[in-house]
């Protein structure tokens, strides 16, 4: 097995088809359409985006609108490669396969990680919103209730996270999608006693008051609140048609998302003055006090509640299948490799969540010096990622052009101009993360992380794989202990 490349060839008894592996693949297109959709609608937007407001003014639009482009862009590349090559791993087997074996242990690693901090960051994130409704119930436990029920919730089968994120999503969509009507009528004077207009987008010190500066360094964090669309190809391993769901799924994405975003600060900016304390705490809570919707705090409490758990179920699933891709070549410990009769990798699923529990104690423990570290170091690893997507696209798609035009179903935009320019644009933020002042120590921090990764593959290198890939007969053996023995139902193509 080279790269861990998704066959559609085999199918248990339980009539679901299964990839190699074991993994079943139970997720639907709704699934898929859902998961890309609410992987970049986290409580980013609902809190986070409030300080870049602040920030930046008025013109934070811009930022939100160039962060958006950006992603978009890289989403696209992302799936031409996807849908050419559809694989375990989804990008870290891209860059494994035309940037080299270093590059690819780097990249599935870095991600790996990126994702079991959030998991702990969510999990806290949500245990501080559950305090405000049980006050007397310590932080910690309430943490690790979150991500002991979740983590079961995976435990279960790819659908079973499918069908939570399925319906965490669509919460959050409805959500943004009755926030947009609801600001819409009062921008036009259809709401009641609202004055409409478009005053406060240059009545607080004009559009950018800060200056373009500002607006170019919100860049940065605005391409961190959009990260999680990627999530999609990794899932795509396990969706029963991988190519048309991943194209499906980016197809939609670039203009609701975009739209989402832009279009919901450009409201908050719009309704309440840029200047007011209340947007940098909650942005949306505060276009609806404006509006005098009733407990409009509980609301968004609730709401920003349901989009941590939405992050927290995303990151305990991609974490354990990039942990579960690495073991396909020997860049992680051969134990991972092993499958429940479900098609659930539980071990490597355990290894995140128990990574995220020792970070959450760490935030109990040491919530200004150990957890603090945990934050910064992830901070930039993101970033680091996209750009290599990137530059594998550029190389995989120069080989297919030559080799196998025809597997080109999907395409970049205006290659190979448009794929530099975004090279070009992602190294440009980075390069910004180690001068600005609210970005530099997670740059610097990111790189340590990166340098502790390296030495981990030159390790590996010079002792030899902790363990190879699969043998044919491991396979089989694997496949053989996944098929349940009594179960002919097969599941509904919804």
């Amino acid at each position: 097995m080279s790269t861990g490349t998704v066959r559609d060839d085999s199918t248990a008894r339980t009539g679901t088809p299964t990839a190699p592996g074991g993994l079943q693949q139970g997720l639907k297109r709704r699934h898929m359409q859902l998961i890309a959709l609410g992987g970049v609608i986290g409580a980013g937007l609902f809190v986070g985006s409030g300080v870049v407001v602040r920030s930046t003014g008025p013109a934070a639009v811009l930022s939100f609108l160039a962060a958006g482009v950006l992603t978009v862009l890289i989403m696209r590349m992302l799936a031409e490669m996807t849908v050419a090559r559809p694989a375990l791993g989804s990008f870290y087997a891209h860059v494994r396969e035309t940037l080299g074996l270093r590059a690819g242990f780097t990249v599935g690693w870095l991600y790996w990680y990126f994702f079991v901090i959030v998991v702990a960051v969510e999990a806290v994130a949500g245990g501080r919103i559950v305090q405000l409704w049980l006050p007397g119930v310590p932080l910690w436990a309430v943490s690790l209730v979150l991500m002991a029920l979740l983590t079961a919730t995976n435990m279960v089968s790819a659908r079973s996270y499918g069908e939570f994120e399925y319906w965490f999503s669509s919460v959050k969509v409805l959500a943004i999608v009755v926030f947009l009507f609801l600001g819409a009528l009062y921008v036009l004077g259809l709401w009641p006693d609202a004055p409409g207009g478009l005053g406060h987008l240059t009545a607080h010190g004009g559009f950018a008051p800060e200056g373009v500066g500002a607006v170019l360094a919100a860049v940065v964090p605005c391409i961190g609140f959009f990260t999680g669309a990627e999530i999609v190809t990794i899932a795509a391993a396990e969706s029963v048609e991988p190519e048309r769901a991943v194209a499906d799924a980016i197809r939609s994405i670039v203009l609701r998302v975009v739209a989402f975003y832009v279009l919901s600060i450009f409201l908050v900016v719009t309704v309440v003055p840029w200047t007011s304390k209340a947007i940098e705490v909650s942005p949306y809570a505060a276009v609806l006090d404006r509006l005098a919707v009733p407990a409009a705090g509980t609301v968004m409490n609730a709401l920003v509640l349901i989009a941590v758990l939405s992050c927290l179920n995303s990151a305990l699933y991609t974490s354990s299948r990039m942990l579960f891709a690495l073991t396909r070549n020997g860049d992680a410990p051969r134990g991972f490799t092993k499958v429940s009769a479900s098609g659930v990798p539980r071990r490597a699923l355990l290894a995140g969540t128990s990574a995220g529990y020792l970070s959450v104690i760490a935030a109990w423990i040491s919530p200004d010096v150990v957890f603090q570290f945990l934050i910064n170091s992830y901070g930039a690893i993101a970033l680091f990622v996209y750009l290599a997507i990137a530059v594998a696209q550029v190389r995989m798609r120069r080989k297919l052009e030559r080799t196998e035009p025809e597997r080109l179903t999907l395409k970049m935009w205006l290659f190979p101009w448009l794929s530099w320019v975004t090279i070009a644009l992602m190294a440009v933020v980075i390069g910004a993360m180690a001068f600005l002042p609210d970005s530099r120590s997670q740059f610097w921090l990111s790189l340590l992380t990166v340098a502790v990764v390296l030495t981990g593959y030159e390790l590996r290198r010079r002792n030899g794989p902790a363990a190879g890939p699969p043998r044919p007969q491991d396979e089989a053996e694997e496949a053989e202990e996944a098929e349940p023995r009594k179960r002919t139902t097969s599941p509904s193509d919804v």
